[in-house]
C-alpha cells in the first residue's frame, strides 16, 4: 500500500476531507487527534493492516508520517 493510499485511509478514519492530512503534519497540531481518533487507529491498524497497536505504540508517534511507516 502506497502512503497516498494510507494517507486516504487515514482521512477516512479521521473523517477528514481529502488532501487535509499531511505526511509530515504534527499530531499534536492536529484538530482530529483525540481519543476517539486513537481508538480509531487502533481499529484501522487491526482492519487494515493485521496489527495490533497498543498505546504504548500511539505515544511514541508524533507527526503522520510515524503513523504511515508503522502502517507497513
Amino acid at each position: 500500500m502506497s502512503d497516498s493510499e494510507k494517507i486516504k485511509l487515514l482521512e477516512d478514519a479521521f473523517e477528514l476531507d481529502e488532501g487535509e492530512l499531511a505526511a509530515d503534519a504534527a499530531l499534536a497540531d492536529l484538530d482530529c487527534w483525540d481519543s476517539m481518533a486513537k481508538l480509531t487507529l487502533i481499529v484501522l491498524m487491526d482492519e487494515e493492516c493485521g496489527k495490533i497497536l497498543k498505546s504504548d505504540d500511539i505515544k511514541k508517534f508524533v507527526t503522520v508520517q510515524d503513523i504511515l511507516d508503522y502502517m507497513e
